[in-house]
């Protein structure tokens, strides 16, 4: 019977994978997957229950109401302007310096993150924003797609995250903290930039040309139109961080917050928030199909019993610690290479996160690390989401030039992830002082 099981779970990841590989939506394909693999081992009545309860117990669960909350307040985020003005403010700032444009740009994917939660959501709107801006200024269009690519992921790592909300909620670790920890590893990817950009401007200075100088009249007109974002980002992080109100109360004063900011600044009207009410029903059913397909997928893998006997082996590898750590990564690295990172986190924490408490591993740390490993996958090929997103809006840069543009980030982030690995209390200190 063990052995039975272990052939039917193979086949069950065999089965998913194959179904990917025919275009089928990952959501379907787990839940395909699961449906019918939990019939083969309990019968056809339990598969069409779970196939009832599941989606239900899914869409009406009060913890993952934060998803769409946060999604909405990033659409209405990206429909009054706010990308506009994170940029305008980064141009004037340091358009100035060679490849100035470029670190405007991680700068605004920086602050657009910070109010948006969403790596393909920043990731398409600074497109649209920044990259036309990079490439009248003569930059490389491979180069300029690369790093936004690569900025995009600054929208899972810097708080809100939906990643973050799922791992809290999965793990049942404080969400507010896994926020507070998110802020000073998203600072040290844009200080990596940084440093990558005045980099490649050295050595290569065509491929990042200087930009037009602003007087500091313009310069300090510039922060006039930041107010807004940073006043939504104390308003929500902030007041979560003191103990105001919860995560789950933060995300829907976020969403009222910014549609009341939106219409006082005449920014939205009824076309903009029509389109954001779109834009947010169309990500959330996306996200909710994937979790659904991954709660269905993770009961057959229970019943399989391979969620417990890859705990077994996974505490029981005679490499330690950190080598087990390394193999998980390793692991997260070649899975982000074929599958979304919702479905990712959703189909392997539950399986992981075990196994690292049980070595010794602090949860809130561990979730920073996965969110890392997670980025990748959102830049590498033959995936990487962010890239895909990005050829859409560009469709004359090719999508193997935005990848070789993303390889020098990939290289700092890889530092960043080895630093961070390291030195836990980095990412630890700040949650610290969470309430």
């Amino acid at each position: 019977m063990s052995v039975s099981r272990e052939i039917v779970a193979l086949l069950g990841f065999v089965g998913m994978f194959a179904l990917m590989a025919l275009r089928v939506p990952i959501g379907v394909a787990m839940g395909i997957v699961g449906v019918l693999g939990f019939g083969a081992l309990s019968g056809l009545k339990p598969a069409l229950n779970l196939l009832s309860n599941v989606p239900l117990s899914v869409v009406t669960d009060y913890n993952l109401s934060i998803i769409p909350m946060f999604i909405l307040m990033g659409a209405f985020a990206t429909r009054s302007g706010m990308s506009t003005e994170l940029f305008a403010a980064g141009r004037a700032w340091l358009g100035h310096l060679r490849g100035g444009l470029a670190m405007a740009s991680i700068v605004a994917c920086g602050g657009f993150a910070a109010i948006n939660g969403s790596s393909v959501a920043t990731a398409a709107t600074m497109t649209q924003v920044a990259l036309p801006e990079m490439r009248n200024a003569g930059y490389s269009g491979a180069l300029s797609a690369g790093l936004i690519a690569a900025g995009g992921t600054l929208g899972i790592m810097i708080p809100p995250s939906v990643i973050f909300v799922l791992y809290g909620i999965m793990t049942e670790t404080d969400i507010s903290k896994l926020f507070a920890a998110g802020v000073i590893p998203g600072l040290m990817a844009i200080g990596f930039y940084f440093l990558v950009v005045q980099f490649i401007a050295w050595r290569h200075p065509h491929l990042l040309p200087r930009g037009e100088s602003h007087s500091w009249g313009s310069r300090l007109s510039s922060l006039r139109g930041l107010w807004a974002t940073i006043f939504l980002f104390v308003f929500v992080l902030g007041g979560i961080y003191v103990g105001f109100y919860t995560v789950t109360e933060a995300a829907g004063v976020g969403a009222v917050g910014t549609l009341i900011l939106g219409l006082l600044r005449g920014r939205l009207g009824p076309r903009e928030i029509k389109a954001a009410l779109v834009d947010t029903l169309r990500v959330s059913s996306a996200i909710m199909m994937i979790v659904i397909g991954a709660y269905l997928f993770g009961y057959f893998l229970t019943i399989t019993q391979f969620t417990q006997q890859s705990l077994e082996f996974l505490v029981n590898l005679p490499v330690g610690k950190y080598g087990v750590l390394a193999l998980v990564l390793v692991g997260y690295f070649i899975l982000g290479a074929v599958m979304d990172e919702l479905a990712m986190i959703l189909l392997t924490v539950p399986i992981v996160f075990p196994a690292m408490m049980q070595l010794g591993f602090d949860p809130i740390w561990f979730g920073v690390i996965i969110v890392m490993a997670v980025t990748f996958g959102m830049i590498c090929p033959p995936v990487g989401i962010n890239v895909f997103v990005i050829n859409s809006l560009a469709r004359d840069i090719s999508l193997v030039d935005i990848y070789r543009g993303t390889f020098p980030f990939i290289g700092v982030d890889v530092l960043r992830l080895l630093i961070l690995s390291a030195f836990p209390a980095i990412s630890l200190w700040l949650p610290g002082f969470v309430k």
